[in-house]
């Protein structure tokens, strides 16, 4: 019988995770290299170490925890992160290296010792919320980032990432990043496709692409009395329009387009004075590179066109993009096998949030498991996985593990 993980033990931890940073909604609020990103690390060391596994910190604050093999090839890789954005879920990321770190303890257990070596990996940064952009450390690992430019990252009170890496004790040394064998990263998904179908866990296909872009309106700051209405270069007003216009963007393309603004900053920000300023970011997501590119040339025509009309300047700035990445049909293979193994039906699904298998998908293959959100709920206090879909997901995990590693007794 193959072995199963052991869901008590599992469901503690997650509990445990989610006190440090916990929301009065109950969510948690770790933002990357906070204190309480420093407290959820430090938690994840002392059980890695427990689990006697050896553990290392790169010189991105990456955490790893590795289990030996029966050779010293490549490893498999298996984690997820452990940051969150403001008044996020408990289960976004935690339940990915929690439920990885499950996998080898489980392993070890039973007695069973894989061919390749196995490793429990936290990503740093991988929300991107206190320093953009999103994935930046898993990113660097997979080249498409330089040190020098994480290191830069700055958040909105200007700290930088080098520093904030530095003080809360986790800036490591550099390491050769040498390519897995595989990787795998289980997540909640995010969204209400499993719900919909009755399913408690899915077989992820690939990742959307994404891209990020900020749009900047600049009119006239002045007083609100004295300004007649047909003068006035009110910047935000220009700006509702434009957002209203991005919604369409989405709406108007297909049924899975989906275009969301999510931060707007107005200057001066002063209830008797027209705003002369309105900043605002815009994220376009589609699994085909034509129909992103189709959006963000349809947000500069947008611009440009509310800009004429208003006698405000408009610029759009295009500052990240995360192509659509398929995983590798061996590693959804071999999660569609441990799906089978365990008498679940089989769920195939793209995942419309970016995750670090992104990156990794560009170096080796990869693959990743997702669990049921209730109500397709996430970056919110009321995200949540039954203890069951958790339990199955982690189950899916350790055959997929099993499979790659090609355990043996």
């Amino acid at each position: 019988m193959e072995p199963r993980v052991n869901g008590e033990r599992l469901h503690g931890r997650l509990r445990r995770l989610a006190e440090i940073g916990a929301t009065a909604g109950g969510g948690v609020t770790r933002l990357a290299l906070s204190a309480e990103d420093k407290a959820g690390r430090d938690l994840l060391r002392a059980w890695m170490e427990e689990a006697g596994l050896r553990v290392a910190v790169d010189d991105l604050g990456n955490m790893t925890g590795r289990r030996p093999g029966e050779t010293d090839e490549p490893p498999v890789l298996l984690g997820s992160h452990l940051d969150s954005v403001v008044r996020g879920g408990r289960y976004d990321g935690a339940l990915g290296v929690l439920g990885a770190l499950e996998v080898v303890e489980t392993l070890a257990d039973h007695g069973l010792r894989t061919q390749l070596p196995l490793v429990v990996v936290n990503w740093t940064n991988e929300e991107g919320v206190r320093f953009e952009p999103a994935m930046t450390c898993s990113g660097a690992v997979a080249g498409r980032f330089e040190r020098a430019y994480v290191y830069d990252r700055t958040d909105r009170a200007g700290l930088r990432f080098e520093a904030e890496l530095r003080r809360i004790g986790y800036l490591g040394e550099e390491r050769p990043r040498p390519l897995p064998a595989a990787y795998l990263e289980l997540h909640i998904e995010q969204g209400p496709v499993l719900e919909a179908a009755g399913g408690a866990v899915g077989v992820v296909g690939g990742i959307v692409g994404i891209t990020w872009l900020e749009v900047t309106l600049e009119g006239q700051a002045d007083h609100a009395g004295p300004s007649p209405m047909g003068s006035r270069r009110d910047a935000l007003a220009a700006a509702a329009r434009v957002v209203s216009g991005v919604e369409r963007l989405a709406r108007e393309r297909d049924a899975v387009a989906v275009a969301t603004v999510g931060r707007l900053v107005v200057e001066p920000n002063v209830i008797n004075t027209i705003p002369g300023r309105a900043t605002f970011s815009v994220d376009f997501r589609h699994p085909e590179p034509a129909v992103l590119e189709a959006q963000v040339a349809g947000l500069e025509e947008l611009v440009a066109g509310v800009a004429a009309e208003t006698g405000v300047r408009g610029t759009v700035r295009r500052f990240w993009t995360s192509e659509p990445t398929p995983f590798d049909p061996g590693v959804v293979g071999a999660i569609a096998g441990a799906v089978e193994d365990l008498g679940l039906p089989r769920h195939t699904l793209w995942s419309g949030a970016g995750h670090d298998a992104k990156y990794l998908a560009e170096v080796c293959p990869a693959g990743m498991v997702f669990v049921r959100s209730r109500g397709g709920l996430s970056h919110c206090e009321a995200e949540f996985s039954s203890p069951e879909d958790i339990e199955a997901g982690a189950n899916v995990l350790l055959g997929a593990a099993i499979r790659l590693a090609d355990a043996a007794d």
